[in-house]
């Protein structure tokens, strides 16, 4: 499989390892700051011809253009970019784009799998109402976006799933917050990679679950599992899907 990179930053670069290190090669690197034979300031579709999938994870204010150019030249994409999520109008265009595209927070299987654990926690300690939910993340100072979109998918699957929460308040509340409001809250210090914690706090106990990286290799691993996945299947796609055939081989 030839391959594309879109931004070349930290996680671009784990995807890079992690991609050649299955066999795939690389074909050329998108970056505004590219230097080099295969490295290109900008998508020229001239460049994608024999690119089978291209790896999307730049900078907010840039994915939505870059994803949308890589569909129109017929290139499937695993778009991974933190802090963005796209518009109406882009969302659309990616599903009728006829372009396999895979959109997601987060490409660990490992934290795939525990949104699964925290659906069912949901449900569970919903049922009982006898504890409070709660958010914790912690990720390094550089991190661009607050509260990372992981912790922004832990909120939606409680959300979707407690029956006594209506709402979400990240960051530092000014005042009490209601019974029906989740609270997310962040850490922005040192080299911290990713750690989120969901918790159940109650007057006799807390329960806590918790998910931590390691390294960045774990979020690439995954996204290069989606580019071989998305090879021959057109339309926008989650990474739960592409777990599902995951665990369906295992």
């Amino acid at each position: 499989m030839n391959y594309a990179i879109v931004g070349f930053g930290r996680m671009g670069q784990a995807v890079d390892e992690q991609a050649s290190g299955r066999g795939h090669r690389r074909s050329v690197v998108v970056d505004p700051a590219g230097q080099g034979e295969d490295r290109l300031p900008e998508i020229e579709a001239s460049a994608l011809r024999d690119v089978h999938v291209a790896f999307e994870f730049s900078l907010p204010g840039s994915a939505e253009r870059n994803v949308l150019a890589l569909a129109q030249a017929g290139v499937p994409v695993v778009c991974g970019t933190t802090g963005w999520r796209p518009s109406a109008a882009a969302e659309r265009a990616m599903r009728e784009s006829g372009t396999g595209i895979v959109l997601a927070p987060n490409f660990s299987v490992g934290m795939n799998l525990f949104y699964r654990l925290v659906r069912e926690a949901a449900r569970l300690y919903g049922a009982a109402g006898l504890h409070q939910p709660f958010v914790l993340e912690a990720h390094h100072r550089g991190k661009r976006d607050v509260p990372s979109g992981t912790a922004r998918q832990l909120a939606s699957i409680l959300v979707e799933t407690d029956p006594r929460l209506n709402a979400v308040h990240e960051g530092n509340p000014p005042e009490p917050l209601p019974d029906d409001t989740l609270h997310v809250a962040s850490v922005r210090a040192g080299s911290e990679p990713g750690s989120h914690t969901v918790g159940y706090d109650g007057e006799y106990d807390r329960i806590t679950l918790s998910h931590g990286a390691r390294s960045r290799a774990g979020f690439a691993l995954g996204a290069v599992l989606a580019a071989e996945w998305i090879a021959d299947r057109p339309g926008l796609h989650g990474f739960d899907e592409v777990l599902e055939t995951l665990l369906a081989s295992r």
